[in-house]
């Protein structure tokens, strides 16, 4: 690397290394290195040189770089000064694991963990947390912020994420000045933009960027074999002479793998084995399949074949990702029919110890509805699926034995892929498609970079292998490009929402909360992009007034004649454009006259010819009039439209149609086309009926229109009229006009980024004004008391439950009732339809609120929409009667009994309903309905619900 820069640059490069080892001798770095039991790698020193000296940090490398070293710096520099370090994670499962691993380095007494409904030794100096937990410390002004010293905000490139971004830059604003924030990111291509605005909005911060993984990463492409018994050939992606670890853009594949897809598609055969350069395919086997001319079709290997293909080459333990949850559990199936065990004898006790202790507080009478024994039996021979379904002890158990190398295959959905530290020799990707809730949307680069980024562990493997499984459509130049393109911009996804703007009102007053999310990330990319258009108006500005002064003219004001030359061409377009709708309600009329036994001429196109009517079609007639159905004179039956017939149409002749024709017997077309030949014949002489519909003049002719013909004369009596250079003038004028549109587009759209968070937020604030919950109290926006109830609301429809409280709409309900009419506004069903309001099995008392809750959404939406505001979602009453029972102490296996909600989803669902009745009783008005929230929360955090930590 060095070798590249120059000597000034080298020289320098010396120098900041002399004194970042200068500094380790004496300081807090120098002490926390001789804790480790690796060398730091030199954007780690550097990042943790930063911290050190007082500054705010970014880092941004690829995932198992080892970013987290700079995070744990923090926490040792707080723990050395006395202070208190919050480390962030945007999810439970992250918290859950990196707790685990600042109590093995730090101690139990020196570390927290806050999740929500996890609250372990929260007051000691290290706490780990979810980034929402934060948020709402911020907000209420908790006496946990005293001391503050560092916040790490892992995984921060999250806050693109459509729904839960925005918190991260909530947080990244409020933080109190004097707390250093260390952000770790993956790799993405404007990270340098990122620094900037937290430079701008936090103060000084480096930003230190690695795109080197610890590990290489070799992209392979894996086939069926030949034979149908065979074993999967493994190809590498790229051509022999490619650096995997610097492929550049676009890098050539590999020979072998291109001749395959050229020679044989998917109906095709595969080529020959590996050819040369098959460098990063390493292990015991190596088969190298002999070539040859007979070759069968190319078909996607089976799954079970491939991880036993990965075992013989040394290749596991490997995350095979299939997107989608029965995909994965399928996989597993297809593993255990095929015989499949990764795992000796020694290995299987180890894992059935762990199963067992892990899952010793599951009651036995639960085991079989949560599929146990399958995924028990599934376990002891080294194979795992991993998503969101599964109940989340499982998946823990799941993570666990893979991080110690006795699963040696899991099977995941994405999910895995977002910080959970499990990583893998191999990742195997099944198809380069995933669906999205709405549609199937190909990987991003952003997202391939992602999921194979967990492949070759730091310290065990020399190198990481990334496969991606041959399937339909899969293009190995388009994967190349996928591949190599490991940079992806970091796009905020902030907005306001009504949580926030009311306690903004309330700590900072309306105008400064203004000015508050106007520093906003995504401001600050709006802004950014507002400096490039600016650019372009400039230029815009400054052509105009070239083009302005070379369309002078001497003999008067050229600007005026043009206006009078434009007002002539719009009169013409308007004229023209009612001839034609003239001509075309003239054409569906004659279509609209059309009988059964009429035969018509068709003048051009593809029905040209004459043909006999059938069906006049007037009940197949829209905006373009009927479709008749016709025999031609080819004996076919087709439709006519507006198309075929533009200038309209009239009947020639007629032929008597019988009532028994079926247009399906080819001798009934025969002898119908007959009778028409022969009635054409008898008129042939009749030459006027042939044509189209003769029609007068209508609406529309230029040359009776007066206001034309006046135009038509002002422009002639014109001075300019008469100039010699007046078409090089009106050439130059006609540029000026197009300029000049293009550059009003410009600038509404420069008004349009320009404060349009501030915007958002003003449309906010008019919304909860009109409903009450902030009042205007003369030059002064003050939040009211169901505002400051609104405020300790964070769910993402805080507005509809503050709506609900308010109106009193489930004043009314039982604990485990409320637990259930919560479930409507939190739960989202998977599949694209949602469950109807009407919930079945609910009582009267509880239908009557949940029909009540359905209206107020309603009323919500229509006023969101009015204000130009984002809608409240649909309502979903898909888990009310299972919440219902599940409340009122039922077992697990009468609750999901006639459902299709997996246990695993049934939990991380009433996990949030628990932490939605723990904002309602903290929120409600009145101590009835407190109380009973406190009731419903303890009624649905019990069981298989309480086991799990995530």
């Amino acid at each position: 690397m060095t070798a590249d820069l120059s000597p000034a640059e080298r020289y320098a490069a010396a120098r900041a290394r002399s004194a970042r080892d200068q500094a380790d001798a004496t300081g807090e770095l120098g002490r926390f290195r001789r804790l480790l039991d690796f060398e730091l790698d030199d954007f780690q020193a550097d990042a943790c040189a930063a911290l050190e000296g007082g500054r705010g940090v970014l880092v941004a490398a690829p995932t198992g770089a080892g970013k987290t070293v700079v995070g744990e710096f923090a926490v040792h520099l707080a723990l050395a000064s006395g202070g208190k370090t919050f480390y962030t994670t945007p999810i439970k499962a992250l918290s859950n694991q990196k707790f685990g691993d600042l109590v093995r380095r730090h101690g139990a007494a020196s570390v927290g963990l806050l999740t929500g409904d996890t609250s372990i030794n929260a007051d000691a100096p290290v706490v780990v947390m979810t980034t929402e937990v934060l948020r709402n410390m911020l907000y209420s002004g908790s006496s946990a912020l005293d001391g503050l010293a560092y916040v790490v905000m892992d995984e921060v490139h999250y806050l693109a994420d459509r729904f839960r971004g925005p918190v991260w830059e909530e947080v990244i604003i409020h933080l109190p000045d004097h707390v250093q924030l260390v952000s770790l990111s993956a790799t993405v291509s404007n990270a340098e933009e990122f620094g900037d605005w937290l430079a701008t909005v936090r103060g000084d911060t480096a930003v230190v960027v690695s795109e080197r993984r610890p590990v290489p990463l070799w992209q392979h492409v894996v086939t069926a074999p030949p034979e149908p018994r065979g074993a999967p050939r493994m190809f590498d992606l790229y051509a022999g002479h490619v650096d995997p670890t610097d492929p550049g853009p676009n890098p050539p594949i590999d020979p072998d793998l291109a001749r395959m897809f050229r020679t044989h598609g998917r109906s095709g055969g595969g080529g020959g084995g590996r050819g040369r350069g098959d460098r990063g395919y390493r292990g015991r086997g190596g088969r190298r399949p002999a070539g040859g001319s007979q070759v069968p079709q190319r078909r996607t290997p089976r799954r079970f074949s491939v991880v036993e293909s990965l075992d013989d080459d040394a290749l596991l333990p490997a995350i095979y990702f299939i997107f989608s949850r029965a995909g994965c559990a399928g996989a597993v199936e297809q593993c255990l029919r095929a015989g499949l065990r990764l795992t000796d004898a020694e290995e299987e006790a180890e894992i059935r110890r762990v199963v067992e202790q892990r899952t010793l507080t599951i009651p036995p009478e639960d085991l079989e509805v949560l599929g146990f024994w399958s995924w028990q039996h599934a376990l002891c021979r080294g194979i795992a699926a991993h998503h969101a379904g599964m109940l989340p002890v499982f998946k823990e158990t799941v993570e666990e034995l893979f991080a110690r190398g006795l699963v040696k295959v899991v099977f995941a959905t994405e999910t895995l892929a977002l910080g959970i530290n499990m990583p893998a020799r191999s990742v195997v990707l099944e198809k380069l498609v995933k669906w999205d809730g709405t549609a199937h949307q190909p990987v991003t680069p952003g997202e391939y970079t992602q999921l194979t980024g967990r492949a070759g562990r730091r310290g065990i493997d020399v190198e990481g292998h990334a496969v991606v499984v041959d399937h339909e459509g899969l293009d190995p130049v388009a994967l190349a490009g996928l591949a190599s393109r490991r940079l992806y911009p970091l796009r905020s996804s902030f907005r306001p929402t009504y949580n926030m703007a009311v306690n903004l009102v309330g700590q900072v007053g309306a105008a400064r909360a203004r000015e508050v999310l106007e520093t906003s990330f995504a401001q600050f990319q709006a802004d950014r992009g507002v400096v490039d258009l600016a650019k372009q108006a400039q230029a815009h500005a400054e052509a105009l007034q070239g083009y302005q002064g070379a369309m002078a003219c001497d003999r008067g004001d050229f600007a005026a004649y043009m206006g009078i030359r434009r007002a002539i061409s719009e009169r013409e377009k308007e004229l023209s454009q009612a001839a034609r709708g003239a001509r075309r309600a003239d054409a569906v009329a004659s279509l609209e006259k059309l009988r059964r036994g009429d035969v018509v001429e068709v003048p051009s196109g593809r029905r040209r010819g004459y043909v006999v009517v059938l069906d006049p079609g007037r009940d197949e007639g829209g905006f373009d009039g009927p479709r008749p159905t016709v025999l031609t004179q080819e004996k076919q039956v087709k439709k006519l439209t507006l198309a075929d017939l533009p200038d309209g149409v009239r009947a020639v002749t007629r032929v008597r149609v019988p009532k028994s024709f079926n247009p399906r017997r080819p001798d009934a077309r025969r002898d119908l086309a007959s009778s028409m030949r022969n009635a054409l014949g008898a008129r042939a002489s009749d030459a006027g009926r042939r044509g189209g519909t003769p029609r007068g003049r209508r609406g529309g002719d230029s040359a009776s229109d007066e206001h034309l013909q006046r135009l038509r004369a002002d422009l002639r009596a014109h001075p300019c009229h008469a100039c010699p250079e007046r078409e090089d003038h009106a050439r130059w004028a006609q540029r000026a006009d197009r300029l000049a549109e293009e550059h009003a587009r410009l600038v509404r759209r420069i008004e349009g980024r320009t404060g349009s968070i501030a915007r958002t937020f003003d449309r906010t604030c008019e919304v909860l004004t009109e409903l009450g919950y902030l009042a205007v109290e003369g030059t002064e926006t003050v939040v009211t008391d169901p505002g400051r109830r609104l405020g300790r609301l964070y769910a993402e429809d805080d507005l509809l439950l503050a709506e609900c409280l308010r109106r009193g709409i489930w004043d009314e309900l039982s604990a485990p009732e409320l637990a259930a009419a919560v479930s409507v506004v939190v739960y989202s069903a998977r599949r694209e339809e949602s469950e109807p309001v009407a919930a079945a099995g609910a009582g009267a008392r509880l239908q009557a609120a949940l029909t009540a809750t359905s209206h107020v959404a309603e009323e919500l939406g229509a006023l969101e929409s009015a204000h130009r505001l984002s809608v409240t979602g649909t309502l979903d009453a898909g888990l009310v009667g299972p919440v219902h029972r599940w409340a009122s102490g039922r077992r697990l296996e009468t609750v999901l009994r006639g459902t299709d909600v997996a246990a695993g989803d049934f939990v991380r669902w009433c996990k949030q309903i628990v932490d939605v009745l723990d904002q309602l009783a903290a929120a409600a008005p009145g101590p009835e309905l407190r109380s009973r929230a406190r009731r419903a929360q303890d009624g649905v955090l019990r069981g298989v619900v309480a086991y799990s930590s995530l």
